[in-house]
Protein backbone atom coordinates (compact mmCIF):
# COMPACT_ATOMS: atom_id res chain seq x y z
CA UNK A 1 0.00 0.00 0.00
CA UNK A 2 2.59 2.33 0.91
CA UNK A 3 4.90 1.67 -2.00
CA UNK A 4 1.88 2.06 -4.31
CA UNK A 5 1.51 5.33 -2.55
CA UNK A 6 4.87 6.11 -3.58
CA UNK A 7 4.63 5.46 -7.60
CA UNK A 8 1.36 7.07 -7.21
CA UNK A 9 2.63 10.33 -6.34
CA UNK A 10 5.71 10.13 -9.06
CA UNK A 11 3.12 9.10 -11.49
CA UNK A 12 0.92 12.52 -9.98
CA UNK A 13 4.22 14.21 -11.06
CA UNK A 14 5.09 12.95 -14.66
CA UNK A 15 1.02 13.45 -15.55
CA UNK A 16 1.38 16.85 -13.93
CA UNK A 17 4.34 17.66 -16.22
CA UNK A 18 2.68 16.54 -19.44
CA UNK A 19 -0.67 17.74 -18.83
CA UNK A 20 0.59 21.28 -17.75
CA UNK A 21 3.11 21.17 -20.99
CA UNK A 22 0.25 20.72 -23.31
CA UNK A 23 -2.09 23.22 -21.51
CA UNK A 24 1.15 26.11 -21.58
CA UNK A 25 1.51 25.59 -25.41
CA UNK A 26 -2.24 24.92 -26.51
CA UNK A 27 -3.36 28.38 -24.71
CA UNK A 28 -3.26 31.49 -24.91
CA UNK A 29 -1.87 33.65 -21.75
CA UNK A 30 -5.42 34.19 -19.99
CA UNK A 31 -6.63 31.33 -20.73
CA UNK A 32 -3.07 29.31 -19.52
CA UNK A 33 -3.43 31.74 -16.16
CA UNK A 34 -7.43 30.23 -15.85
CA UNK A 35 -6.61 26.32 -15.98
CA UNK A 36 -3.92 27.02 -13.96
CA UNK A 37 -6.39 28.47 -11.00
CA UNK A 38 -8.68 25.30 -11.89
CA UNK A 39 -5.70 23.03 -11.26
CA UNK A 40 -4.98 24.70 -7.81
CA UNK A 41 -8.24 24.18 -6.28
CA UNK A 42 -6.91 20.49 -6.13
CA UNK A 43 -3.67 21.12 -4.75
CA UNK A 44 -5.61 24.15 -2.31
CA UNK A 45 -8.27 21.33 -1.13
CA UNK A 46 -5.45 18.88 -0.47
CA UNK A 47 -2.89 21.50 1.46
CA UNK A 48 -6.14 22.23 3.03
CA UNK A 49 -6.67 18.81 4.60
CA UNK A 50 -2.90 18.70 5.65
CA UNK A 51 -3.56 22.09 7.11
CA UNK A 52 -6.33 20.85 9.01
CA UNK A 53 -3.98 17.80 11.04
CA UNK A 54 -0.89 19.88 11.64
CA UNK A 55 -2.10 21.79 14.91
CA UNK A 56 -3.13 19.03 16.51
CA UNK A 57 -0.83 16.38 15.43
CA UNK A 58 2.44 18.78 16.48
CA UNK A 59 0.53 19.67 19.76
CA UNK A 60 -0.51 15.62 20.45
CA UNK A 61 2.80 14.75 19.46
CA UNK A 62 4.82 16.92 21.12
CA UNK A 63 2.98 17.17 24.57
CA UNK A 64 2.92 13.33 24.50
CA UNK A 65 6.58 12.62 24.01
CA UNK A 66 7.24 15.51 26.93
CA UNK A 67 4.90 14.16 29.23
CA UNK A 68 6.85 10.90 28.48
CA UNK A 69 10.32 11.97 29.20
CA UNK A 70 11.69 11.21 32.87
CA UNK A 71 12.50 14.60 34.19
CA UNK A 72 12.98 18.30 32.67
CA UNK A 73 16.22 17.64 32.66
CA UNK A 74 15.79 15.54 29.60
CA UNK A 75 13.61 17.76 27.99
CA UNK A 76 17.02 20.54 28.38
CA UNK A 77 19.25 18.03 27.24
CA UNK A 78 17.33 17.01 24.13
CA UNK A 79 16.68 20.51 23.42
CA UNK A 80 20.00 21.42 24.05
CA UNK A 81 21.27 19.30 21.51
CA UNK A 82 18.56 19.95 18.86
CA UNK A 83 19.41 23.44 19.01
CA UNK A 84 23.49 22.77 18.97
CA UNK A 85 23.01 20.52 15.54
CA UNK A 86 20.31 23.28 13.94
CA UNK A 87 23.01 25.86 14.58
CA UNK A 88 25.75 23.69 12.90
CA UNK A 89 23.73 22.64 10.35
CA UNK A 90 22.66 26.48 9.42
CA UNK A 91 26.02 27.88 8.95
CA UNK A 92 27.15 24.50 6.99
CA UNK A 93 24.21 25.27 4.63
CA UNK A 94 24.78 29.05 4.48
CA UNK A 95 28.50 28.64 4.07
CA UNK A 96 27.99 25.84 1.33
CA UNK A 97 25.68 28.33 -0.37
CA UNK A 98 28.44 31.12 -0.24
CA UNK A 99 31.38 29.08 -1.76
CA UNK A 100 29.22 27.69 -4.66
CA UNK A 101 27.65 31.07 -5.83
CA UNK A 102 31.23 32.28 -5.93
CA UNK A 103 32.15 29.23 -7.63
CA UNK A 104 29.92 28.47 -10.10
CA UNK A 105 29.00 32.27 -10.74
CA UNK A 106 25.31 31.93 -11.81
CA UNK A 107 24.74 35.56 -12.03
CA UNK A 108 27.94 36.71 -13.80
CA UNK A 109 27.13 37.91 -17.55
CA UNK A 110 23.57 39.26 -16.73
CA UNK A 111 24.77 42.79 -16.24
CA UNK A 112 21.48 43.78 -15.13
CA UNK A 113 20.71 47.44 -14.67
CA UNK A 114 18.68 48.14 -11.76
CA UNK A 115 16.28 51.20 -12.51
CA UNK A 116 15.98 54.65 -10.64
CA UNK A 117 12.66 54.07 -9.26
CA UNK A 118 11.81 52.12 -6.37
CA UNK A 119 11.07 48.41 -7.23
CA UNK A 120 7.88 46.58 -5.55
CA UNK A 121 8.65 42.88 -4.77
CA UNK A 122 4.81 42.31 -3.07
CA UNK A 123 6.83 40.87 0.04
CA UNK A 124 6.35 42.11 3.28
CA UNK A 125 9.67 42.22 5.21
CA UNK A 126 8.32 44.60 7.85
CA UNK A 127 7.65 42.08 10.21
CA UNK A 128 11.47 40.87 9.63
CA UNK A 129 12.76 42.33 12.40
CA UNK A 130 14.17 41.10 16.35
CA UNK A 131 12.14 42.26 18.17
CA UNK A 132 8.74 40.57 16.11
CA UNK A 133 10.76 37.65 15.69
CA UNK A 134 11.64 37.61 19.41
CA UNK A 135 8.01 38.22 20.64
CA UNK A 136 6.40 36.06 17.90
CA UNK A 137 7.43 33.19 19.69
CA UNK A 138 5.10 33.54 22.17
CA UNK A 139 1.33 32.79 21.14
CA UNK A 140 -0.99 35.51 23.31
CA UNK A 141 -3.66 32.48 22.63
CA UNK A 142 -3.18 28.97 21.86
CA UNK A 143 -6.39 28.71 19.94
CA UNK A 144 -5.07 31.99 17.68
CA UNK A 145 -1.96 29.66 16.85
CA UNK A 146 -3.80 26.52 16.07
CA UNK A 147 -5.52 28.46 13.67
CA UNK A 148 -3.35 30.35 12.14
CA UNK A 149 -0.93 26.81 12.08
CA UNK A 150 1.67 28.48 13.77
CA UNK A 151 4.32 25.52 14.41
CA UNK A 152 6.89 27.76 16.38
CA UNK A 153 3.65 29.57 18.89
CA UNK A 154 2.41 25.54 18.71
CA UNK A 155 5.54 24.72 20.16
CA UNK A 156 6.62 26.69 22.62
CA UNK A 157 2.68 26.41 24.29
CA UNK A 158 3.47 22.80 23.77
CA UNK A 159 6.79 22.64 25.91
CA UNK A 160 4.82 24.37 28.58
CA UNK A 161 1.71 22.13 28.87
CA UNK A 162 4.26 19.44 28.26
CA UNK A 163 6.40 19.92 30.90
CA UNK A 164 3.94 20.60 33.40
CA UNK A 165 1.85 17.44 32.31
CA UNK A 166 5.19 15.45 32.63
CA UNK A 167 5.70 17.08 36.60
CA UNK A 168 2.36 16.24 37.00
CA UNK A 169 1.63 12.70 35.74
CA UNK A 170 1.76 10.93 39.02
CA UNK A 171 -1.41 12.48 40.01
CA UNK A 172 -4.09 10.30 39.54
CA UNK A 173 -6.34 12.98 37.93
CA UNK A 174 -3.68 14.42 35.82
CA UNK A 175 -2.96 10.56 34.59
CA UNK A 176 -6.27 10.95 32.35
CA UNK A 177 -5.17 13.69 30.56
CA UNK A 178 -1.82 12.02 30.02
CA UNK A 179 -3.80 8.93 28.89
CA UNK A 180 -6.10 11.02 26.77
CA UNK A 181 -3.61 13.27 24.47
CA UNK A 182 -1.57 9.65 24.40
CA UNK A 183 -4.86 8.15 23.26
CA UNK A 184 -4.72 11.10 20.55
CA UNK A 185 -1.73 10.63 18.68
CA UNK A 186 -2.63 7.40 16.78
CA UNK A 187 -5.99 8.75 15.99
CA UNK A 188 -3.91 11.59 14.25
CA UNK A 189 -1.57 9.38 12.16
CA UNK A 190 -4.69 7.07 11.26
CA UNK A 191 -6.48 10.70 10.11
CA UNK A 192 -2.81 11.47 8.48
CA UNK A 193 -3.12 7.99 6.32
CA UNK A 194 -6.73 9.08 5.17
CA UNK A 195 -5.49 12.54 3.95
CA UNK A 196 -2.23 11.20 2.40
CA UNK A 197 -4.38 8.93 -0.23
CA UNK A 198 -5.15 12.73 -1.53
CA UNK A 199 -1.50 13.34 -1.95
CA UNK A 200 -1.07 11.73 -5.61
CA UNK A 201 -3.72 14.09 -6.58
CA UNK A 202 -2.20 17.52 -5.05
CA UNK A 203 0.69 16.47 -6.14
CA UNK A 204 -1.24 16.16 -9.77
CA UNK A 205 -2.62 19.62 -9.41
CA UNK A 206 0.48 21.77 -7.68
CA UNK A 207 2.93 20.89 -10.78
CA UNK A 208 -0.16 21.05 -14.08
CA UNK A 209 -0.71 24.50 -12.45
CA UNK A 210 3.13 25.59 -12.69
CA UNK A 211 3.72 24.02 -15.74
CA UNK A 212 0.87 25.63 -17.53
CA UNK A 213 1.52 29.06 -16.16
CA UNK A 214 4.82 29.32 -17.16
CA UNK A 215 5.97 26.67 -18.90
CA UNK A 216 9.19 24.04 -19.55
CA UNK A 217 10.84 27.69 -21.38
CA UNK A 218 11.80 29.00 -17.84
CA UNK A 219 14.25 26.00 -17.03
CA UNK A 220 16.07 27.24 -20.02
CA UNK A 221 15.76 30.69 -19.65
CA UNK A 222 17.19 30.59 -15.85
CA UNK A 223 19.16 27.31 -16.34
CA UNK A 224 22.71 28.13 -16.00
CA UNK A 225 20.85 29.65 -11.99
CA UNK A 226 18.51 26.41 -11.63
CA UNK A 227 21.26 24.00 -12.86
CA UNK A 228 23.94 25.46 -10.44
CA UNK A 229 21.41 25.43 -7.49
CA UNK A 230 20.01 22.18 -7.71
CA UNK A 231 23.84 21.22 -8.10
CA UNK A 232 24.50 23.06 -4.50
CA UNK A 233 21.25 21.17 -3.23
CA UNK A 234 22.90 17.48 -4.52
CA UNK A 235 26.10 18.46 -2.86
CA UNK A 236 24.32 19.55 0.47
CA UNK A 237 22.61 16.20 0.23
CA UNK A 238 25.71 14.37 0.02
CA UNK A 239 27.00 16.56 3.38
CA UNK A 240 23.99 15.31 5.42
CA UNK A 241 23.93 11.78 4.38
CA UNK A 242 27.62 11.78 5.23
CA UNK A 243 26.85 13.10 8.71
CA UNK A 244 24.14 11.03 9.08
CA UNK A 245 26.49 7.98 8.25
CA UNK A 246 28.97 8.93 10.90
CA UNK A 247 26.54 8.67 13.23
CA UNK A 248 23.90 6.18 12.23
CA UNK A 249 26.02 4.21 9.73
CA UNK A 250 24.48 2.03 7.05
CA UNK A 251 20.84 3.02 8.29
CA UNK A 252 21.45 6.76 6.95
CA UNK A 253 20.31 4.78 3.79
CA UNK A 254 17.42 3.03 5.30
CA UNK A 255 16.37 6.48 6.23
CA UNK A 256 16.36 8.05 3.08
CA UNK A 257 14.32 4.78 1.39
CA UNK A 258 11.81 5.52 4.87
CA UNK A 259 11.00 8.99 3.95
CA UNK A 260 11.20 9.36 0.44
CA UNK A 261 7.46 9.78 0.25
CA UNK A 262 7.07 12.88 2.58
CA UNK A 263 10.40 14.17 0.61
CA UNK A 264 8.35 13.64 -2.98
CA UNK A 265 5.30 15.18 -1.48
CA UNK A 266 8.03 18.27 -0.43
CA UNK A 267 9.25 18.15 -4.04
CA UNK A 268 5.99 18.63 -5.52
CA UNK A 269 3.73 20.79 -3.39
CA UNK A 270 6.91 22.95 -2.48
CA UNK A 271 4.97 22.76 0.75
CA UNK A 272 6.92 21.22 4.52
CA UNK A 273 3.57 21.37 6.14
CA UNK A 274 2.26 18.86 2.78
CA UNK A 275 5.03 16.64 4.58
CA UNK A 276 4.90 16.60 7.84
CA UNK A 277 2.06 14.20 9.33
CA UNK A 278 3.87 11.86 6.52
CA UNK A 279 7.20 12.16 8.01
CA UNK A 280 6.34 11.88 11.56
CA UNK A 281 5.13 8.63 10.75
CA UNK A 282 7.88 7.81 8.59
CA UNK A 283 10.58 8.81 11.07
CA UNK A 284 8.29 6.39 14.29
CA UNK A 285 8.50 3.56 11.31
CA UNK A 286 12.36 4.14 10.82
CA UNK A 287 12.48 3.28 15.02
CA UNK A 288 12.89 7.01 16.29
CA UNK A 289 11.72 7.25 19.39
CA UNK A 290 7.73 9.17 19.69
CA UNK A 291 9.46 11.24 22.12
CA UNK A 292 12.24 12.48 20.18
CA UNK A 293 10.26 13.01 16.98
CA UNK A 294 7.23 14.95 19.07
CA UNK A 295 10.38 17.34 20.17
CA UNK A 296 12.96 17.58 18.16
CA UNK A 297 10.38 17.37 14.54
CA UNK A 298 8.42 20.63 15.42
CA UNK A 299 11.77 22.62 16.36
CA UNK A 300 13.21 21.96 13.25
CA UNK A 301 10.14 23.07 11.39
CA UNK A 302 10.92 26.32 13.26
CA UNK A 303 14.62 26.29 13.24
CA UNK A 304 16.22 23.64 11.00
CA UNK A 305 15.70 24.33 7.50
CA UNK A 306 18.61 23.49 5.56
CA UNK A 307 17.79 23.95 2.04
CA UNK A 308 16.17 27.52 2.32
CA UNK A 309 19.94 28.61 4.21
CA UNK A 310 21.34 27.70 1.48
CA UNK A 311 18.97 29.46 -1.17
CA UNK A 312 19.18 32.84 0.86
CA UNK A 313 23.30 32.95 0.25
CA UNK A 314 22.97 31.18 -2.72
CA UNK A 315 20.36 33.97 -3.92
CA UNK A 316 22.04 37.02 -2.43
CA UNK A 317 25.15 36.33 -4.00
CA UNK A 318 23.70 35.82 -7.78
CA UNK A 319 21.50 39.18 -7.19
CA UNK A 320 25.30 40.45 -6.56
CA UNK A 321 26.52 38.91 -9.92
CA UNK A 322 23.55 39.66 -12.20
CA UNK A 323 23.92 43.53 -11.06
CA UNK A 324 27.41 43.76 -10.69
CA UNK A 325 27.63 44.71 -7.03
CA UNK A 326 30.89 44.28 -5.51
CA UNK A 327 31.07 41.91 -2.66
CA UNK A 328 34.88 41.55 -0.71
CA UNK A 329 34.74 38.27 1.50
CA UNK A 330 34.60 40.57 4.52
CA UNK A 331 31.04 41.61 3.68
CA UNK A 332 29.86 38.58 2.03
CA UNK A 333 31.01 36.82 5.75
CA UNK A 334 29.15 39.34 7.50
CA UNK A 335 25.81 38.63 5.37
CA UNK A 336 25.98 35.50 6.03
CA UNK A 337 25.82 35.98 9.78
CA UNK A 338 23.00 38.08 9.66
CA UNK A 339 21.00 35.77 7.16
CA UNK A 340 21.49 33.17 9.64
CA UNK A 341 20.16 35.42 12.65
CA UNK A 342 17.00 36.86 10.23
CA UNK A 343 15.98 33.35 9.24
CA UNK A 344 15.11 31.92 12.41
CA UNK A 345 12.21 34.11 11.88
CA UNK A 346 11.25 32.95 8.63
CA UNK A 347 8.97 29.63 9.74
CA UNK A 348 5.86 32.32 10.61
CA UNK A 349 6.33 34.51 7.23
CA UNK A 350 5.25 33.17 3.91
CA UNK A 351 7.57 32.75 1.20
CA UNK A 352 10.29 33.12 4.34
CA UNK A 353 13.05 32.55 2.34
CA UNK A 354 12.43 35.22 -0.10
CA UNK A 355 11.51 37.80 2.15
CA UNK A 356 14.45 37.44 4.09
CA UNK A 357 16.30 38.04 1.41
CA UNK A 358 14.54 40.56 0.44
CA UNK A 359 15.11 41.93 3.64
CA UNK A 360 18.61 41.92 4.00
CA UNK A 361 19.32 43.29 0.20
CA UNK A 362 18.82 46.53 0.99
CA UNK A 363 21.62 46.19 3.97
CA UNK A 364 24.14 45.46 1.74
CA UNK A 365 22.98 47.29 -1.44
CA UNK A 366 21.19 44.85 -3.39
CA UNK A 367 18.77 45.98 -5.69
CA UNK A 368 15.38 45.06 -5.27
CA UNK A 369 14.95 44.63 -8.79
CA UNK A 370 16.91 41.28 -8.41
CA UNK A 371 14.38 39.92 -5.66
CA UNK A 372 11.82 40.10 -8.38
CA UNK A 373 14.58 38.74 -10.90
CA UNK A 374 14.56 35.21 -8.89
CA UNK A 375 10.91 35.74 -7.39
CA UNK A 376 10.31 34.30 -11.52
CA UNK A 377 11.58 31.20 -10.59
CA UNK A 378 11.03 30.69 -6.69
CA UNK A 379 8.70 27.73 -7.37
CA UNK A 380 11.35 25.41 -9.10
CA UNK A 381 13.70 26.58 -6.98
CA UNK A 382 11.61 26.05 -3.82
CA UNK A 383 10.51 22.70 -5.10
CA UNK A 384 14.18 21.58 -4.30
CA UNK A 385 14.64 23.60 -0.99
CA UNK A 386 11.64 22.11 0.82
CA UNK A 387 12.78 18.40 -0.13
CA UNK A 388 15.54 19.40 1.20
CA UNK A 389 14.41 20.64 4.57
CA UNK A 390 13.06 16.89 5.05
CA UNK A 391 16.07 15.30 4.64
CA UNK A 392 17.76 17.57 6.73
CA UNK A 393 15.04 17.51 9.63
CA UNK A 394 15.06 13.50 8.90
CA UNK A 395 18.53 12.98 9.96
CA UNK A 396 18.58 15.29 12.46
CA UNK A 397 15.77 13.52 14.06
CA UNK A 398 17.50 10.30 14.10
CA UNK A 399 21.22 11.62 15.00
CA UNK A 400 19.20 12.81 18.46
CA UNK A 401 17.48 10.08 18.70
CA UNK A 402 20.55 8.30 18.47
CA UNK A 403 22.64 10.13 20.48
CA UNK A 404 19.94 9.52 23.59
CA UNK A 405 19.75 5.69 22.80
CA UNK A 406 23.43 6.16 23.78
CA UNK A 407 22.71 7.73 27.10
CA UNK A 408 20.08 5.49 27.76
CA UNK A 409 22.59 2.44 28.01
CA UNK A 410 21.52 -1.32 28.19
CA UNK A 411 19.22 -0.63 30.84
CA UNK A 412 17.07 1.73 29.23
CA UNK A 413 14.93 -0.15 26.88
CA UNK A 414 12.41 2.37 24.52
CA UNK A 415 8.75 1.90 26.35
CA UNK A 416 7.42 0.49 23.24
CA UNK A 417 9.83 -1.73 22.40
CA UNK A 418 9.02 -3.56 25.97
CA UNK A 419 5.24 -3.94 24.29
CA UNK A 420 6.97 -5.68 21.51
CA UNK A 421 6.19 -2.74 18.72
CA UNK A 422 7.87 -4.03 15.66
CA UNK A 423 8.88 -0.43 14.49
CA UNK A 424 11.59 -0.24 17.29
CA UNK A 425 13.86 -3.29 16.50
CA UNK A 426 16.03 -1.14 14.17
CA UNK A 427 16.17 1.63 17.13
CA UNK A 428 17.32 -0.99 19.42
CA UNK A 429 19.55 -2.00 16.85
CA UNK A 430 21.05 1.45 16.73
CA UNK A 431 21.15 1.43 20.44
CA UNK A 432 23.47 -2.17 20.34
CA UNK A 433 25.71 -0.83 17.47
CA UNK A 434 26.31 3.13 19.55
CA UNK A 435 27.62 0.83 22.61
Amino acid sequence: MKKRITYAIAAGMLLGVLVGYFCHANADAELAKTLAGYFSIITDIFLRLIKMIIAPLVFATLVSGLAGMDSGSAVGRIGARTVGWFICASLASLALGLVLANLLQPGAGLHMVAGASEVNTGLDTQGLNVKNIVTHAFPTSLLDAMARNDILQILVFSLFFGTALGALKSNPRVKFVVDAIDGMVPVMLRLTDYVMRAAPLGVFGAIASAVTLRGLGVLFTYGKLIGSFYLGLVLLWAVLIGVGYVFLGKHVFTLLAGVREPALIAFSTASSEAAYPRLAEKLEEFGVDKKVVGFTLPLGYAFNLDGSMMYQSFAAIFIAQAFGVDMPLSQQILMLLVLMLSSKGMASVPRGSVVVVAAVAPIFHLPAAGVVLVLAIDQILDMGRTMTNVIGNSVATAVIAKWEARRAGAGAEPEAARAGAPETRRFEQLQSETR
